[in-house]
C-alpha cells in the first residue's frame, strides 16, 4: 500500500489545458474514484499517474517517492483497462503470469502468485482455461488477477466495468469492492458512472474541465453537494431560487416553497439557490413542512413512483418508494407532500441577487 500525493499538476496539449493545477492526496489503502463527464480530465490524470506520459507541470509522489518522470515499469503499479487487454490466444494462467514474467519473477514464485491471485478473484482452478471461452465478467476478473499478481503499491482502473451488462456490472462491482477490501490496496478508479463511484468509493473527486469541483466521501457529496453543478451531476435534484426573508449574525431565514426555513447566515445575499433531492420529499404527514400542488405527471418505474407536482409556480420532482404504501395520485389531482429543513441543501456558489 502507498499514499499518492498530487502537487500543482498541469497538463497541456498544445493550447488545450487538460488539467489545471490539481492538488490533493489519496491515503494508503483508500478506494478513490475520479468521476466526471467525458473530457473532464479524469483519464488524463490516470495516464499521468501510470507514467504513460509526463505532466506539463507539477509533481506526483507515491509513498515517499517522487515518480513524476519515472517510466511505468518502475512505478510498481497495477492497471486494469476498460477493454481488459487480455491475450486471447493464451490461457488464464499465461495471462496472469505475463506481468510476473515481464518483471522477471522467479519461476518457482510465479505459480504460487498466479494461484493466489485467481483465488482472490474467485476463479480457482481456471488456470488452464482458454480466455476466449470465459464470460465477460470472468475475463474482467482475470484482468484483476493479472493486475494484482505482482502485488503493486497502487491499483489503477480505467472504467473496468463499462463493457458489462447491468446485472453483471452490479455483481462484479460487489466482487471488486470485496477484493479491494480483502487486499487493502490503494486503488484509483476512473468512471463516468455516478452510482458506481458512490457505491465503491471511500472518497471521490469530481472533475469538470480539468479542475476538481469537489472532493469528499460519497454520502457527504451526495447529501451536501457544495455547488449546484455537483448536485445535478451526482443525481436528480430540485434547484430552487429562494428569497432571504430575515438575516442574523449566525443564521438567516429563507422562503422555500412558501415555508420559512432557518439556514446558515447568508451575508448580503437577497436570494440563494437551494437543492432538495426528489427522494427527500414524502407524502403529507411524514415531515414538518407541508404544501400542496397539482400533479402534472406520474410515472411508475418498478422500484419507484416518479411524480412532477406544480406548486408555487415550480415543477417539483418527487420519488416515492413503494414502502410508503399509498395509492399514487393521478395527473391533474391536488396532492399534498412534505419535506424537512434538514433535506434542504444551500449551494455555496450562488451570488447575491
Amino acid at each position: 500500500m502507498a499514499s499518492i500525493q498530487i502537487e500543482g499538476l498541469h497538463q497541456r496539449f498544445g493550447t488545450f489545458h487538460a488539467l489545471k493545477g490539481l492538488d490533493f492526496r489519496i491515503e494508503e489503502g483508500e478506494f478513490f474514484s475520479l468521476l466526471g463527464p467525458s473530457g473532464s480530465g479524469k483519464t488524463t490524470l490516470l495516464r499521468l499517474l501510470a507514467g504513460f506520459e509526463p505532466p506539463s507541470q507539477g509533481r506526483i509522489l507515491i509513498g515517499e517517492e517522487e515518480v513524476t518522470h519515472l517510466p511505468p515499469e518502475k512505478r510498481r503499479l497495477g492497471m486494469v483497462f476498460q477493454n481488459y487487454a487480455l491475450f486471447p490466444h493464451l490461457s488464464v494462467f499465461e495471462n496472469v503470469a505475463y506481468g510476473l514474467r515481464a518483471q522477471k519473477f522467479p519461476k518457482n514464485e510465479i505459480q504460487g502468485r498466479v494461484s493466489e491471485s485467481l483465488e482472490l478473484v474467485d476463479l480457482p482452478g481456471f488456470d488452464q482455461r482458454d480466455v476466449h471461452t470465459l464470460s465477460g465478467g470472468q475475463q474482467q476478473r482475470v484482468a484483476f488477477a493479472r493486475a494484482i499478481a505482482p502485488r503493486p503499491r497502487v491499483l489503477l482502473m480505467d472504467e473496468p466495468l463499462s463493457n458489462l451488462d447491468t446485472r453483471l456490472r452490479n455483481q462484479t462491482r460487489r466482487q471488486l469492492k470485496e477484493l479491494q477490501q480483502k487486499i487493502g490496496m490503494t486503488t484509483v478508479y476512473v468512471t463516468h458512472d455516478q452510482s458506481e463511484a458512490l457505491s465503491l468509493s471511500d472518497r471521490l473527486a469530481i472533475l469538470f474541465e480539468g479542475e476538481i469541483a469537489a472532493i469528499g466521501g460519497p454520502e457527504e457529496l451526495y447529501n451536501r453537494p457544495p455547488t449546484e453543478r455537483v448536485g445535478q451531476f451526482l443525481g436528480d435534484i430540485n434547484v430552487l431560487e429562494c428569497a432571504v426573508l430575515r438575516k442574523g449574525n449566525d443564521a438567516s431565514f429563507i422562503n422555500v416553497l412558501g415555508a420559512e426555513i432557518e439556514t446558515a447566515a447568508t451575508g448580503e445575499k437577497s436570494t440563494i439557490k437551494v437543492g432538495i433531492r426528489p427522494e427527500s420529499i414524502a407524502p403529507a404527514g411524514i415531515h414538518p413542512f407541508e404544501m400542496s400542488g397539482v400533479v402534472d405527471d406520474v410515472q411508475f418505474e418498478g422500484e419507484v413512483w416518479r411524480l412532477i407536482v406544480n406548486t408555487h409556480d415550480q415543477p417539483i420532482r418527487i420519488s416515492l418508494a413503494p414502502s410508503f404504501r399509498i395509492d399514487p395520485p393521478k395527473a391533474g389531482q391536488d396532492w399534498k407532500f412534505s419535506f424537512s429543513a434538514g433535506s434542504i441543501v444551500v449551494f455555496s456558489n450562488h451570488e447575491s441577487g
